[in-house]
Parts: C-alpha cells; structure tokens; sequence
C-alpha cells in the first residue's frame, strides 16, 4: 500500500531539510543563541508538510512558563506533530540518545532524556524540574510508550512529581493535550488503517517509516485542554487522572466526530479556599 515514488520524494526531502538544518541548530545551541529555542517549531512544521499531516487544532497551547504538556502518544511522527506547535522540549525514555540520527535529533531540541526504571525515578525528576525551574515548557507522554491510536493508555504518576516539587520554586502550568490520527486522504481511519501510523508493540521502526511515508494526505487532531496546576489537583495521581481523562476524551472526540464526556477543569486552590470559607 502507498506510492513508492512519494515515498522516495518525502524521505529525500526530508533528509535534505534535516541535514540542512541540522548544523544550524547546533550552532545557535553552542552560541546559546535565543533563536535556537524556536528553529525547532519552524523545523518541524515544514516536516509536517513534507510528510503530508494535516495538523488541525482544538483550543491554544497555554503561554504560561513554565508549562508542562501532558499528552497521550502514538507515534515516532507525534514528534514533528506536537513539536510544530509547542515552542518546547520533549521528555523522553533514555534509550532514545542512543539511537542514531533520531538521537541526535533529540539532543538539538534539548531533550529530557528519563530512565523510567523506579530506582531512577528522584534523578530523572530533578532533571525535569531544573528545565522547569528555568522557565521551560516541557512536552511529556506520560503513557511511558505508544498506544495503538484506538485509545489512550493509563497515565503514569510517577513524573508529575516534578510538577510537585517544582511548584515550590514557580507555579507550573500543567496542559492535557489529546493526539489523533483522523483522516487519510480526506477519509476517516478506521481500525484497519490505524497500524500505518500507530508505531506499537514489536514493530521495528524502518518498515513502519517505510510504509507511512508512501500514503497520502493524513489529518491530525491536536486538542490543547484547560490547563490546571498541581495546587488546584491536589496530588500528582489526580493531577495524572485528569490529564488523562481530558486527553483520553479529547481522542476519543476527535476519531468519533462528536464531543465527548470530560471532568471540568479542576477549581483553582485560591478559589476553592475562599468559597470554604464562605458563610453557609
């Protein structure tokens, strides 16, 4: 299934506008050069083209800083899709600097590289919340791996902790963010369709890319929820809990065409006190 001329094209053109800019980014990295932060944004939204994603959008990524975007993953390709839009830098699972290119590739957009194993839990938090603390926005899957693009996986806790901890240094903004693949070609995806885009399980990567690539125009639902902080959750599980409902409804939203049942923002601490202390 797909062109394998369109295929040649996109990965060619691809190459040749990462390799490109690839030097420029490490420049602007090694001058700490201010623009450097949002090559990146501009990077990844000419990939989106090249690719053929069609990114729509529900809502605004929140301006505070710093932030913490928390959405569910699907893809290697949720990358480019989220890093067009978010000026920001990713979190993820250590093996990734490792890997060839795609590493290097992390490494140029400051990436957060986390051992998710528990004994590494209080390092890899404090390195979250250094970036924090210097006025970041984070991008964090906090599934700890790809889902099959039907539904999202339940959120882990253990790294909202940095939003916790660093709450003590500055408020974080914490924004659920719901991903989708929708439409190919203008028709909806169905479950048939789904495993072309929603790299998961044992798949090795260089065939699921091989693959992708060649199909055609595919649209992509990017919905940013209401953004919340840890004071008005409470704790980093119901802060976890309401991230994924909002993002799991958001997904769900976007692949059945209609609105979907989501929690309310969570009510501001400061407001919450204040009508605890209301008289009755």
């Amino acid at each position: 299934m797909g062109s394998p001329t369109l295929r040649i094209a996109r990965l060619a053109l691809y190459l040749l506008w990462t390799l490109s800019l690839m030097p420029v980014q490490g420049l602007g990295l090694a001058l700490q050069r201010p623009w450097s932060r949002s090559l990146p944004a501009f990077y990844h939204r000419w990939c989106c083209r090249i690719l053929g994603f069609q990114v729509r959008t529900v809502g605004l990524p929140t301006g505070l800083r710093p932030a913490l975007f928390a959405s569910n993953h699907i893809s290697y390709t949720d990358i480019s899709v989220l890093g067009s839009l978010i000026a920001g830098s990713f979190v993820a699972k250590a093996e990734v600097a490792g890997w060839p290119f795609f590493g290097w590739l992390a490494k140029l957009q400051r990436t957060v590289f986390v051992d998710r194993r528990v004994r590494s839990t209080a390092t890899q938090r404090d390195a979250i919340i250094a970036r924090l603390a210097a006025g970041d926005a984070l991008i964090l899957f906090p599934e700890g791996t790809s889902g099959d693009g039907n539904r999202v996986l339940p959120f882990k806790s253990a790294l909202f902790s940095a939003a916790e901890k660093a709450q003590e240094i500055a408020p974080i903004a914490v924004q659920p963010v719901s991903i989708a693949y929708t439409r190919l070609d203008g028709i909806p995806l169905g479950r048939l369709l789904r495993p072309y885009f929603a790299w998961c399980g044992t798949v090795e990567l260089a065939p699921h890319l091989w693959s992708m690539i060649g199909l055609g125009a595919v649209e992509v639902v990017v919905e940013f929820h209401p953004p919340t902080f840890f004071a008005d959750c409470g704790s980093r599980k119901a802060l976890a809990r309401y991230c994924h409902a909002r993002s799991a409804g958001g997904m769900a939203a976007a692949l059945a065409g209609r609105p979907q049942p989501v929690p309310a923002p969570p009510v501001p601490a400061a407001a919450a006190a204040a009508m605890a202390g209301a008289p009755h």
